[in-house]
């Protein structure tokens, strides 16, 4: 290969290097009589892949090449995973020792090649063409955008490898989560399983665990002390969550690993299991306070302690079977501060959580005083362990469809994760609704940002607005940048979870969101865009019904503010039953809030069709 230099996980060959001197470009214009050539023992994946090029490039050319496994010319020939006509050619490489993402595209002389490690590097190398090369955008999950090629469009010569700079990427969104192919092509490696979208990476997401290796149905009665001491007593119950275990009883120890084990020998494909602490609020200090647990957790100066004291055994007795698997673990309110002493085995991963933080700030604004004591955190984390992977918070949870003015920390907050060390990152968003506050825009700019930080956010946003809302999209993109510069200038410290004043939106952000949305509405081109532009809105009508939000027999609110908001919620309602919203935050069903609001205010209830 020739040589080049690597930004973010990508070479950029040097265009006198060996594999392009003295070659030329192709000519994407002219490419009547080219074929796909995909190996004949090609992989699922691969063959989508060439079906996926086949299908796009057809429809930026006009030219549909047809899909082949052998040759019987030297050029003209597109191809789409290593075969051997591949490798004999003047174009071809091997992929021996490419990860599994990995992906090299050379394109010259009349040929491309676009290949990769198995099971995703060749469908996220056409992909990367697609985009990078014949100018595709994969918007959202019902719009791609799929430029004319024109009369003349020449690329390369080129000869670039990638390799994805975080192994585990999920934009965590239901408009990723529901729409397996679309997820694949921003690049999420956590949500399909079929082998011809590439499947899952083997490294899933560490969560909650402890409650299914020590149910407390099964050892709450006769063996209450393998849980948490608290306040003197065993507790069986934290809120509504699971009770913590005692995590230095031996035989706590010998459960937990005994059901590690056996989940690892179900799951030989597993590459990480999770050991973690049950949910819980911090004020219920649901953390073991037994001698032998508080004591480590005094000398470590963290309730990581102890949790780390069961991890490391447990991943010693992984590493004897499974050297190949990591033990994960939550780094998570109680136990988010490293232990002063101990460290992590070498198998041992962990899943650093930012819920504390500001989310209007950067990860790293020392002026956000929750944000900088997780930055410290996260820069001890990363000199204490090399499998550093992080959960991030990237919507309000309180209020799914309420103005969030947080995408503009998106791109600086990923770099900085990235730059500190991680291996993978959770953005955490509205999963269980679709159309959430301006969703697309922020599932658009969180994948790609994710595949490749060194993206600008700000080029990803106007990007996107562009392209989805067309001439409609300059009235959007003032108030987002109102909505923006209203909470920076505001001071506030908001976490993922508040209201409307929590996020610095009063009076002057409803009237100015309302009217942004009627002008881009009068500014659609057609009812597409129309469709497009009412969905966007619905983040601004939620913000008007703001002062009958929490409206009901034990809350009323006035005959003339019932009056104003009467049209404003029948057009809230009716937007989010357009287009798909079923929850207005994690748990809470919007038929239940759009029934309770209706008549706290008099307006007429019709429940949805069925």
């Amino acid at each position: 290969m020739a040589r080049g230099i690597i930004v973010y996980g990508v070479l950029i060959v040097n265009a006198l290097g060996s594999a392009s001197r003295g070659s030329d470009g192709v000519n994407l214009a002219a490419m009547q009589g080219w074929d796909i050539v995909v190996a004949c023992d090609a992989i699922a994946a691969e063959q989508y892949a060439a079906q996926e090029f086949q299908r796009l490039l057809a429809e930026a050319t006009g030219v549909e090449m047809p899909i082949v496994i052998t040759t019987d010319r030297p050029d003209r020939h597109v191809f789409i995973g290593q075969s051997e006509p591949m490798r004999a050619s003047h174009v071809g490489f091997d992929i021996q020792g490419f990860g599994d993402e990995d992906l090299r595209i050379v394109i010259r002389d009349a040929n491309i090649a676009i290949a990769g490690g198995r099971p995703r590097g060749t469908l996220y190398g056409v992909y990367t063409f697609l985009e990078d090369y014949v100018g595709v955008r994969f918007l959202t999950y019902d719009h791609t955008f799929v430029p004319k090629v024109g009369p003349w469009r020449v690329v390369g010569p080129v000869d670039r490898f990638y390799h994805p700079p975080l192994g585990f990427r999920w934009s965590f969104c239901s408009e990723t989560n529901d729409n397996k192919p679309f997820s694949v092509r921003g690049r999420n490696n956590t949500v399909a399983d079929e082998a011809a979208l590439g499947g899952r990476t083997a490294i899933g997401l560490i969560n909650h665990t402890f409650y299914r290796y020590l149910p407390v149905e099964a050892f709450g009665q006769e063996h209450p002390e393998y849980f948490a001491l608290v306040n003197g007593q065993r507790k069986f119950h934290s809120g509504d969550n699971p009770p913590q275990p005692c995590l230095t009883n031996p035989d706590v120890l010998r459960i937990v690993t005994e059901a590690v084990l056996a989940e690892l020998r179900e799951r030989p494909e597993a590459r990480n299991v999770s050991v973690s602490q049950n949910d819980a609020f911090p004020e219920h200090q649901s953390w073991c306070h037994c001698e032998q647990c508080a004591a480590i957790d005094e000398r470590e100066g963290s309730h990581m302690g102890s949790l780390l004291t069961l991890v490391n055994a447990v991943a010693d007795e992984v590493a004897k079977v499974r050297p190949d698997v990591l033990v994960g673990t939550l780094a998570y309110q109680h136990t988010r501060k490293p232990p002063r002493h101990l460290k992590p085995r070498p198998n041992v991963q962990i899943q650093l959580c930012s819920i504390e933080c500001s989310i209007l700030h950067t990860i790293d604004d020392p002026a956000a005083d929750k944000n900088a004591a997780f930055y410290r955190d996260l820069l001890e984390w990363g000199r204490i362990c090399d499998n550093i992977f992080i959960w991030n918070y990237n919507t309000n949870f309180g209020n799914y469809q309420l103005p969030c003015p947080n995408l503009r920390i998106i791109e600086p907050n990923i770099r900085c994760f990235v730059a500190n060390h991680a291996r993978g990152i959770f953005m955490q968003g509205a999963y269980t609704s679709l159309a959430s506050e301006l969703s697309d825009l922020r599932n658009y700019m969180t994948a790609n940002l994710l595949w490749d930080p060194n993206r600008s956010g700000a080029a990803l946003m106007d990007e996107f607005l562009g392209l989805h809302y067309g001439r409609s999209a300059p009235p959007i993109r003032r108030f987002i940048d109102l909505v923006h510069d209203h909470a920076q200038a505001s001071g506030l410290q908001t976490g993922c979870g508040g209201q409307a004043k929590d996020f610095a939106i009063d009076e002057s952000i409803v009237q100015a969101g309302l009217a942004a949305f009627e002008e881009a509405l009068a500014l659609a081109d057609n009812d597409t865009i129309r469709r497009r532009v009412e969905k966007a809105s619905i983040c601004a009508y939620r913000a008007a019904i703001e002062p009958v939000w929490k409206v009901s027999g034990e809350n009323p609110v006035g005959d003339e503010v019932a009056q104003q908001a009467k049209p404003l919620v029948a057009r809230w309602i009716n937007l989010c039953r357009r287009y798909g919203v079923t929850q207005v935050y994690e748990t809470k069903p919007f038929e239940d809030v759009a029934r309770r609001i209706s008549k706290g205010i008099g307006l007429p209830y019709t429940p949805p069709e069925p």
